[in-house]
């Protein structure tokens, strides 16, 4: 059960979502029949031991409800009190993300990101707000709102999800305790907007650590998540407890000591996301495979990772002198605690 009532949610997320939040993709066994516990908990337990304080347990994979609880669960285990675990509600309809959220809950979730699938297809802002607002009335667990145009809700207003639509959610919706503010990525407008107007109300986050940084030189951000920085090892937590801290010059040199990694990332997503819609996962396991975390195959449909892209990300941490695994790509797919 979360540590607060529905009714306390934004004061508990004022006081607790600080730091911030990794991404962990869940592993599989050889014949992708069944989760990879010790992959699992060797993932949880190296974004807690990197700084982390939160991390999302990514259902944006071929992951069931009741698997999706057992990732939960042995998490929530290896990671003990004090690590915060977001719940992906990133299944396939409206029921199932309730269910979901429902058996993450009872499994150690303590906070929802809300996700919209591929399939909600809505021509209104009036729709946007029914299903988010259904979903959230359904759940305990606090919720971070996330306007990004991956939703595809540009045809209801140029900003996806609009000033006056997260007003209206606001008011109704006491546990949306956060936002995760990308409207009109890669610009920074959404940040901008959501901070101007509702940083009083709820936590705005910027995931976006090429972002966050620079802009913590002008906007007071206690919160950054979710995205995948866990792959630059330490850097990022320190960088931003730096910038959280006062030391913004500082945090700035670690900045810029990541360029290289930074760019890397960049280019990697610039190759498939404008024309997908869609984030490869697999690129990101990866990624995280590279820093030390487990790897391993993820189960079809997946995208591919590219020979020439894997090369430039290794660079890309190399040159930024960040940790980077000595071993051949081809560790990748095997994972470092097969089963």
């Amino acid at each position: 059960m979360p540590a607060y009532q529905r009714k306390d949610a934004r004061a508990w997320a004022r006081e607790h979502l600080t730091g911030c939040s990794a991404v962990t993709i869940p592993s599989y066994s050889a014949d992708l029949k069944t989760l990879n516990e010790k992959g699992i908990r060797h993932d949880i337990g190296l974004a807690k031991e990197l700084g982390y304080r939160y991390t999302l347990l990514c259902a944006e994979v071929a992951i069931t409800p009741e698997e999706n609880a057992q990732f939960t669960a042995w998490a929530r285990d290896t990671a003990g009190p004090g690590f915060g675990l977001f719940f992906h509600a990133a299944f396939g309809t409206l029921a199932e993300n309730i269910e979901a959220a429902r058996l993450a809950q009872k499994a150690g979730a303590d906070i929802v990101l809300l996700s919209y699938p591929p399939q909600f297809w809505p021509n209104s802002e009036q729709e946007i707000y029914d299903y988010t607002k259904e979903f959230c009335d359904a759940t305990d667990l606090a919720v971070m709102l996330f306007p990004i145009p991956l939703w595809g809700f540009e045809r209801v207003h140029p900003a996806g999800i609009s000033v006056a639509l997260v007003r209206r959610l606001l008011a109704d919706c006491p546990n949306i305790v956060a936002i995760k503010s990308e409207q009109g990525f890669p610009l920074v407008a959404g940040l901008c907007e959501m901070y101007h107007h509702f940083r009083d109300e709820v936590v705005i986050s910027c995931p976006i650590e090429g972002d966050a940084i620079p802009m913590m030189s002008l906007m007071d951000l206690q919160f950054s998540g979710t995205s995948n920085t866990q792959w630059m090892s330490t850097y990022y937590p320190r960088a931003f407890e730096l910038a959280r801290m006062g030391e913004w010059q500082e945090a700035m040199q670690l900045y810029w000591q990541v360029a290289p990694a930074r760019n890397a990332n960049g280019a990697a997503a610039g190759s498939y996301a404008p024309g997908t819609g869609v984030l490869n996962r697999t690129i990101w396991k990866y990624q995280d495979w590279l820093a030390g975390f487990n790897g391993g195959p993820l189960r079809a449909p997946a995208m591919r990772a590219p020979d020439r892209i894997m090369k430039m990300l290794r660079q890309g941490l190399a040159a930024s002198g960040l940790p980077v695994t000595a071993e051949p790509d081809s560790g990748f797919m095997t994972g470092r605690h097969p089963c």
